[in-house]
Formats: C-alpha cells, sequence, structure tokens
C-alpha cells in the first residue's frame, strides 16, 4: 500500500511555526502607539489647572502722584452734577440783588371794614343759683326685668328624634369664686324613662363646688321619652354628652369681691 493512497488526516499535525518575531513588532508598535497617545493628551492637551484668584490691591490716591492728579481731575470734569448746574465764570462779579422796599398789600387796597352791632345791656335779675355743671340721675338697672334673665341650661349632644326637650329643675347656683365660670362638659347616661342615672365629670368649669352643683342640676332634670324610642325599647342605656350653658341666675353669697386688676 503507497504513502500517496493515504487519505489526509482531519486536523494538521505540523509542528506550529516561531511566531517570535511578529510578537516583537506588535510590542514595539504598542510602546510607539502609547508614546503617541501621550504626547497628544500631556502636551498638546495639558490638563485644567485651577488658577487662583489675584490679590486683593488697594490704590491709594496721592496728591504728589501725577497719576492721581490726572485721575481726579477727570472725575471732576465727568462729574453728572457739575454738568446739570450753571456754572459762573470765575471772573463774573458775584450776584447781587438790588435793594427792594416792603410795599404792604393793604397800601394799596383799603379792606372794607364791618361795623359793631350795637351793645344791648342785658337788665334781666341774674340767678341766685350757682353754676356748676350737669349732673343727670343713675338709672338702676333692674336685674329682673324681661330679656335680662337668662337661666343655666343643658345642651345635650346627639340625642334622637324620638326624645323629647329637657324639663330642667327650680335649681339655685351658688358661686363660691368670683371669676366667671367656664361652660363644664359631662357624660351622661340616661335610662327608659328619660332619667340620668350616671353623671360623669369630663371638663370642669374651674370651681369644683359649682361642679358638683351642675352635677345635680343633670341629676334632676328629666326627659320627655316616646314611644318605640330607642330608650324604652330596651334595658340598655344612652349614653352621650351634656354641656352645662351657664345663665345669670346665680344666688349671690356675701364675702365675695372680685379679682383686683394688675
Amino acid at each position: 500500500m503507497n504513502a500517496s493512497a493515504v487519505a489526509p488526516l482531519v486536523f494538521s499535525w505540523d509542528p506550529p511555526r516561531k511566531r517570535r518575531r511578529a510578537l516583537i513588532v506588535f510590542l514595539i508598535l504598542s510602546v510607539a502607539l502609547h508614546a503617541l497617545c501621550f504626547y497628544i493628551f500631556q502636551i498638546v492637551y495639558p490638563p485644567t489647572v485651577a488658577l487662583m484668584p489675584p490679590p486683593a490691591r488697594v490704590t491709594l490716591i496721592s496728591p504728589d502722584d501725577p497719576e492721581s492728579l490726572a485721575l481726579l481731575r477727570w472725575v471732576e470734569a465727568e462729574d453728572p452734577a457739575l454738568t446739570t448746574t450753571t456754572q459762573r465764570l470765575p471772573e463774573a462779579k458775584s450776584l447781587v440783588l438790588p435793594p427792594i422796599q416792603h410795599r404792604p398789600s393793604y397800601a394799596s387796597h383799603q379792606p372794607k371794614l364791618k361795623t359793631l352791632p350795637p351793645l344791648t345791656p342785658d337788665l334781666s335779675i341774674p340767678s341766685s343759683a350757682a353754676t356748676g355743671p350737669v349732673r343727670l340721675p343713675r338709672v338702676k338697672a333692674n336685674a329682673n326685668a324681661p330679656g335680662l334673665a337668662r337661666k343655666t341650661a343643658a345642651n345635650f349632644a346627639d340625642l334622637p328624634a324620638s326624645l323629647g326637650d329637657p324639663v330642667f329643675a327650680d335649681f339655685k347656683f351658688r358661686l363660691t369664686r368670683p371669676d366667671a365660670p367656664a361652660n363644664a362638659r359631662f357624660r351622661v347616661a340616661i335610662d327608659e324613662h328619660g332619667a340620668i342615672r350616671f353623671c360623669f365629670l369630663i371638663e370642669s368649669s374651674g370651681d369644683p363646688a359649682l361642679d358638683e352643683q351642675a352635677r345635680n342640676f343633670l341629676q334632676l332634670c328629666r326627659l320627655k321619652t316616646k314611644e318605640n324610642s330607642p330608650v324604652t325599647n330596651g334595658s340598655a342605656l344612652f349614653w352621650t354628652t351634656a354641656t352645662i350653658l351657664w345663665g345669670n341666675d346665680f344666688v349671690p353669697t356675701s364675702g365675695l369681691s372680685p379679682n383686683p386688676s394688675p
């Protein structure tokens, strides 16, 4: 069997050629390219350097310096105030007004004088009462007048339409402090008969004794209930809030005096 008749192999099994020369050439080209790039970006286009602002300088105007004198003359020549005013020549005489004699207005025009009315003496007998300031009698306001009296009441919040208006008992409130009280709020529970079973203080009026009187006032209050109302259908209590609106029906207490003004 001849060697020429053998089929060629799929892979070439020849020893690799030496490529040392090509590698050296590529290294030389890489060094030259880096040197060219360094020259372009470092010499032709140098990096930007931040420059500090120049130091502040102070220029003094001296009368012995010719440049300072020239600057002062230029400022004086370009002064806008001098250009808008009239300048007199140095050789011109000063402006002196001629002497003018004062001439009053009544010298040429005689005013018309009014004649005095005739004097009529008062022959009436003078009064023996001494003259003095007129004093009007003081009118004392009637506290019981209609429209001035305002009774203390309670305002119930979120009441159903089936409940009628509350009926308040005749209660007398007594103040223990001279200052006006603030409106007090209570948490109340209404039973099936319209009576207030529980009453808890939420906001005080500033007077503990008056708060206790307001609690008793609410407990004596009754609300008119109707048939099939949410209060009478069950045994549960209806909870709501009541605000005491103070009136002027306080009973005066001896020994109270208003706070002295500062």
